[in-house]
């Protein structure tokens, strides 16, 4: 079962407390400190990440089995081990990134 986590949203401005994540070549907010969940997202020149997720919008959700809910799904980027407590998974749904995380 998913649960909503947040929405990343693209944006061509670096936003006030956006940190940089160079292994992916962009900068996030938090979205633990939006009152609505928005993650802002600017991808750099080089990103590694696939063009539908630094174009679109998407929508996040925690799974309890990463690898569960990758099957016979359509992966845009991932698995990739954020932290020992992170592991994320972008897919394509209905013509979007959908950000699928595993908490432990």
């Amino acid at each position: 079962m998913r649960k909503f986590n947040h929405v990343g949203i693209i944006t061509t401005e670096k936003k006030e407390g956006a940190v940089y994540n160079e292994g992916l070549s962009v900068w996030l907010t938090d979205y633990t400190k939006s009152a609505n969940k928005i993650e802002y997202l600017k991808f750099e020149e080089g990103t590694c990440m696939p063009e539908l997720i630094q174009k679109q919008t998407h929508m996040a959700y925690e799974v309890p089995c990463l690898d569960e809910a990758l099957k016979d799904a359509k992966i845009l980027f991932g698995p990739a081990v954020v932290d020992e407590h992170l592991t994320i998974a972008f897919v394509e749904e209905e013509g979007i990134p959908v950000e699928l995380m595993e908490i432990k």
